[in-house]
Formats: structure tokens, C-alpha cells, sequence
């Protein structure tokens, strides 16, 4: 498999693609490492994540190398996303100590309950944020004391693979945390299958999703699915437009709008809808793109041929095109930001995840209209609200259906807190202080002390 870089389409590296077999050796290997990563005392567990973390650090500069020139992110990103993965290791560093259960009142003698780990737990990564994601699964699992089998994208695997290099150099035990790189038709596909797999924590598109949850069904195995977005950005005629209108394209247009995170619609009071997109036009031509290695730069390409022609494809000539940033010519997988404004609720401009750097604006008459417009969709991941009204802000925030919604900011991830999405926007929790619990099983002990 050629690993390309998507600016200027050349390849980066060859590599073998993981086999059935391989997959299976993998696993067992897992299983069998199992028993001595969870009898690992916690506070040693502990000590071996944060020198995990202490090696993440010292390679970040090489980690974000690698990642502009797989995966084409700006150099910015790439350092704060291999800043992530050393923040999370560091974070649930303090899980293992921590993992507390409860002594429960009861008559005739004493309750205790444990949380003990699943097992072999399959993290499934997309290519969009091949480090943190992989992160947000990997790292809460190892800290409840499961072992690891990891599938990046088939575009993106370098990374990973360099970070399953530096958990052994920091001394996590051989097999404990492995990165497969391969096809989700055979690795990531065994990962469903495999018995010994307990947990499938997948991110991706939510038509393979529904296919991984009906596959784990058949096994009762655990899963957490972070899935598709459509999120709206509500601005209110109260906002202060000019910091909305602002800020508006990099809550689309970050990461080349290829985040499910995305506010991809922006939904705009009608009686300031003229001077918003008087505001946003220069804020839109002002964004950077470019070389994603050269500081400075806000965006970089598409991740793939096949992915621009599929986001080209929602973009014909007679598309309501209100107006466009600029791209690189030449070389690279280049789409420049695009600010549409369809006539209809229906156009799939609106209702469908382009994953692209494309935005829709849409007027909206008032706050029952807006609450209306940004559920008429069903999905449910993100999105972000401008009001200078406390109470509209809490009114709107509980009315919008979405697991992360942000008030005048374009924020969604932060390692603190619960991630994740409604209706089909996924399924659990990533990411916040009850993470490691997702990776347990819930054990109840009852001791009696009758005679």
C-alpha cells in the first residue's frame, strides 16, 4: 500500500497491508498479554502512561512531520493533535489509581463492586484525525487495564504506527498496545468477528457503523460509535456578528472541512442575514490555504483524488455558489472554501455530510424556527450558538439535538469532558472523567457475614 501525500500527491511510503492471519496472530497475542497488563499494579500502570506521555512529548515535532505529510493537516494542528495524545495519556494516567468502586449497604453482609476490564479491545481510526481519535480510544483503554489492537485508515497509518514505537520505548509490555495497519474489510472486519475482541470502538461514517453495531450484535460485544455530522451554527440577531461571521469559517473549514465536528450550517437570523454575508465574504477569501507544512497556513488539501471528486460532485456549474476562497493549482488534492446558499431545506447541500470545505447559509425567522431547522436533520454530533442572551442560550442549547454544543465559540473537543453524538451521530461517550469506566465491566461482590 503507497502512502500519499495529499499536497503534492506523491508517496510518502510503501507498506504491507496486514493480513487475515496476521490479524488473528495479532489478537491472540493481545488476549494472551491480557492477564500481566491487568494484574500491572495500578500505580505502575500509572508510572508507564505518563512515560508514554514524557515520549509523545519528546516527539511531537516528528509526530506532526508525519502527519502533514500523510495526512496534509497544517503544521499547527498536527502539533496541537500529537499534543492531544500526550495530554490523554497524561490525563488517565490518574484512572488507574482512581478506578474506585463502592461499598453498598446491605443486610447480611458486605457489597463491593469492581470494575474490571473488558479485554482485548479493538479501536478502529478514521483519517481524518488519525492521532487524536486513535487516543481517545487507546489510551482509556489501556489505563482500565484491557489490551489494545488498533487500526488506523488505510490513507493514514503513520502516525499510529509511530506511537505504538514510542509505548515500547517508554516500556509498556510487548502486545499490550498493537497498531494493524490494513483494510476495514479484513482487519477491521475481524475486530467485529474475533471472539476475543470484547469492544469495538469505532469512528467513521454512519453507514459503516451501522454495519460494525449489527456485526458486534451477534456477539453481544461492547461498542462506541462516534459517527456523521451535519451541525448547524445558529447566529442570532443579538450575536456580535462581526466575531461570528469571523469565526464562521474555521468551524467549517478546519481540517479542510473534513471533521464531523464541522458547522456546516450556518443558520442565520433573517434580519441580519445581509449584513452576515457581507461579513463572512472576506472573512472566507482571508482564510489561508496552502502548503500545510509552511507556518501560517489555516488549510490544506483534501486527503485524496477520490474524496475531491466526491465533494466536486455536490458542486456542479449551476450550483448556488454565493461565493469562494481561494486553493492552491497544480499538484495536491486542492478544494477552495465554498459558501452556498441553497433555496431549499431539502438540497442535500443541506441535509447531507459533504465532509468537505462547503457551507450552507440559512435564513431563519425566529427562535422556535431555528431550534426547528438545526434538528431537521438526523444527525446530532456539534454545533454552536451566538446570542448575547444568557437565557436564549440555555434555552437553545437544551432544545438543539446534539451531544456538544458550544455557546458563541466553535469549540467541540476538550479531553475534560463527555464527547459524542445523538441519533445517528453515534453511540456512548468519549473523552471526559467517566471514559475508563466505558471499558469495564461492572463487577458486584457480596460477602455474607452471617454465622
Amino acid at each position: 500500500m503507497d502512502v500519499i501525500n495529499p499536497a503534492t500527491e506523491e508517496v510518502v511510503r510503501t507498506l504491507e497491508l496486514t493480513s487475515p492471519a496476521e490479524t488473528d496472530a495479532a489478537i491472540e497475542r493481545a488476549h494472551k498479554a491480557l492477564p500481566g497488563w491487568k494484574s500491572v499494579a495500578p500505580g505502575d500502570r500509572a508510572r508507564l502512561l505518563r512515560r508514554f506521555a514524557s515520549a509523545v512529548d519528546t516527539d511531537i515535532e516528528h509526530l506532526a512531520a508525519l502527519e502533514v505529510a500523510n495526512s496534509g493537516h497544517t503544521i499547527g494542528n498536527a502539533r496541537w493533535e500529537a499534543g492531544n495524545v500526550r495530554d490523554l495519556l497524561d490525563y488517565y494516567a490518574g484512572a488507574p489509581e482512581r478506578l474506585l468502586g463502592q461499598q453498598i449497604p446491605v443486610p447480611g453482609g458486605v457489597n463491593v463492586t469492581f470494575h474490571e476490564p473488558l479485554g482485548v479491545v479493538g479501536v478502529i481510526v478514521p483519517w481524518n484525525f488519525p492521532m487524536p481519535i486513535a487516543g481517545w480510544g487507546f489510551v482509556p483503554a489501556l489505563a482500565a487495564g484491557n489490551t489494545v489492537v488498533l487500526k488506523p485508515a488505510e490513507l493514514t497509518p503513520l502516525t499510529a504506527l509511530r506511537l505504538a514505537e514510542l509505548a515500547r520505548e517508554a516500556g509498556l509490555p510487548e502486545d499490550v498496545f498493537q497498531v494493524l495497519p490494513g483494510k476495514g474489510s479484513v482487519v477491521g472486519q475481524r475486530f467485529v468477528t474475533h471472539p476475543a475482541v470484547r469492544k469495538v470502538v469505532f469512528t467513521g461514517s454512519t453507514a459503516v457503523g451501522k454495519q460494525i453495531m449489527a456485526g458486534c450484535a451477534e456477539q453481544v460485544k461492547r461498542v462506541t460509535l462516534e459517527l456523521g455530522g451535519k451541525s448547524a451554527n445558529i447566529v442570532f440577531a443579538d450575536a456580535d456578528l462581526e466575531k461570528a461571521a469571523a469565526t464562521a469559517p474555521y468551524g467549517v473549514f478546519d481540517n479542510a472541512g473534513q471533521d464531523c465536528c464541522a458547522r456546516s450550517r450556518i443558520l442565520v437570523q433573517a434580519s441580519v442575514y445581509d449584513r452576515f454575508m457581507e461579513l463572512l465574504e472576506p472573512a472566507v477569501q482571508g482564510v489561508r490555504v496552502g502548503d500545510p507544512a509552511a507556518e501560517g497556513t489555516e488549510m490544506g488539501p483534501l486527503i485524496s483524488a477520490q474524496h475531491k471528486a466526491r465533494v466536486s460532485a455536490y458542486l456542479p456549474d449551476d450550483a448556488p455558489v454565493a461565493f469562494r476562497g481561494s486553493a492552491p493549482s497544480g499538484p495536491g488534492f486542492w478544494f477552495p472554501p465554498t459558501v452556498v446558499t441553497p433555496g431549499s431545506p431539502a438540497d442535500p447541500l443541506v441535509t447531507e455530510e459533504i465532509f468537505g470545505p462547503v457551507v450552507a447559509v440559512v435564513p431563519f425567522t425566529d427562535e422556535a424556527d431555528a431550534v426547528r431547522l438545526a434538528n431537521d436533520t438526523e444527525y446530532g454530533l456539534s454545533g454552536s450558538i451566538w446570542t448575547s442572551d444568557v437565557g436564549r442560550a440555555l434555552r437553545v442549547s437544551r432544545a438543539v439535538e446534539a451531544g456538544n454544543l458550544s455557546v458563541n465559540s466553535h469549540s467541540s473537543v476538550r479531553y475534560w469532558t463527555p464527547f459524542g453524538g445523538f441519533k445517528q451521530s453515534g453511540l456512548g461517550r468519549e473523552l471526559g472523567p467517566d471514559a475508563v469506566q466505558a471499558f469495564t465491566e461492572l463487577k458486584n461482590v457480596f460477602i455474607s457475614t452471617e454465622e
